[in-house]
Parts: C-alpha cells; structure tokens; sequence
C-alpha cells in the first residue's frame, strides 16, 4: 500500500495551494477507518506535524502556525486526503508528505503514523 501526495509546486507568498493524498497500488485496503495527517520537513530541520483528521472527518488537529490558514479534509469515497493551503509564506516551503494512523482520531505524534506518502515539494517565494 502506498500514500500518493500531489499538488505541490512554486506559488508567491500570499498564494494558495492545495495538496492531495491518496492510495496508490493493488490493494482494496482503505483507509476510511483511519486517522489521516500531513506533515512537512523543511530544509536541514526536523519533520513536523502540520494537521491531522479524524476517520470521518468530525474532527481536527492543526499546528498553531498553520491555523485558520491552513483546512484538511478527507473524501472517504475517493479514499483522498487534501491539504488547502491558503496565505503562504516562505517559510512554509517543504517538502509535504501525507500519513496514516494506526489510530481513527487525530494525533500530532509522528510514531502515531505507520504509513507515509513519498512527499510533495512546495516552495513559496518571497
């Protein structure tokens, strides 16, 4: 099974973005039972927590920095997890990646998340 994330790329600050995640590969395995988050590792520091959503949706974990910028949600229909990323700044540029939990409510605990997505580069200039 693998996460697939799309959807980054080179926006201005002040731009929008809006990111995708979904499951790639011959499996039947969903993960509408599951908690889904999205993290993000910038150059020469350390992956952080960016959002997280429970399994159906009803509720949401957002890193301070990110809020009321920032709206994840999910399509469990599409088996899908999107980022929208409205007022970016430079230093959100990073490489995004999208996670599953082994849990079916929102956790910001990176050892939470047992499957990972391959990542999506986002740069916002300045």
């Amino acid at each position: 099974v693998q996460l697939q994330a799309s959807g980054g790329g080179l926006v201005q600050a002040g731009g929008s973005l809006r990111l995708s995640c979904s499951t790639s590969g011959r499996t039947f395995r969903t993960f509408s039972n599951n908690a889904m988050g999205w993290f993000r590792q910038a150059p020469g520091k350390e992956r952080e927590f960016i959002a997280s959503i429970s399994w159906r949706g009803g509720m949401t974990k957002y890193l301070d920095s990110v809020k009321g910028r920032f709206t994840i949600s999910r399509d469990n229909a599409k088996n899908t997890v999107y980022l929208e990323m409205n007022s970016l700044k430079a230093e959100d540029t990073a490489v995004y990646y999208c996670a599953a939990s082994r849990l079916s409510m929102p956790s910001t605990t990176t050892s939470d998340y047992n499957y990972w997505g391959q990542g999506t580069l986002v740069t916002v200039s300045s």
